[in-house]
């Protein structure tokens, strides 16, 4: 059972590697920075995943939930702090008030309901099952940019050529077969 869920985690990451290659520079070169960086927060993911459902299941959901976001508000003042990102912030925002204001609370009100549900379901479910189901997130937000390329060209744009649907298309196939093989269905 174990060497099925590490070989699931094997094609999961399969998956990372394949999106992560760049078709003009050729198969052989795969960008090493960005796929170490996945996987750092990845694994950053599912330390906070673990740890909150250690602290939801021995205390309060909702109370684990508020210091959770707490966390996430220090960490961005943090993040804001250094490098002039509070100066680069500002410039946009007196630039453009209305759609940051409007889109971010959109995107927030999206991404907190969405943030809720994953984290209520870690009370209900193996972390393990959970974040692999959450990690389909990538394969929602390929969909979203081929309908806003075809539809929406303005507003987004994705590489629709046939080799990089194929390559997309084969990574989240890797994905998907790592995301049973860690969690398979019942019998």
């Amino acid at each position: 059972m174990l060497a099925l869920k590490l070989l699931g985690g094997v094609f999961m990451v399969a998956g990372a590697l394949v999106i992560s290659l760049h078709p003009s520079r050729g198969f052989s070169n795969i960008r090493l920075r960005l796929v170490l960086t996945m996987v750092a927060c990845t694994f950053a993911l599912a330390l906070s995943a673990v740890l909150f459902k250690y602290f939801a299941v021995e205390g309060d959901f909702w109370v684990t939930t508020f210091w959770t976001y707490v966390g996430a508000v220090v960490a961005g003042l943090g993040l804001l702090a250094f490098g002039g990102r509070w100066r680069q912030f500002i410039r946009l925002f007196r630039a453009h008030p209305g759609p940051m204001v409007g889109i971010n609370a959109a995107n927030e009100a999206v991404n907190l309901g969405a943030g809720l549900g994953v984290r209520y379901a870690l009370m209900l479910a193996p972390v393990s099952l959970v974040q692999a189901i959450s990690s389909t997130t990538s394969l929602f937000v390929f969909a979203f940019g081929i309908l806003l390329s075809r539809f929406f060209p303005a507003l987004g744009r994705e590489d629709l050529s046939g080799g990089n649907l194929w390559r997309n298309g084969g990574a989240a196939l890797l994905v998907a077969v790592g995301i049973l093989l860690i969690n398979p269905a019942p019998a």
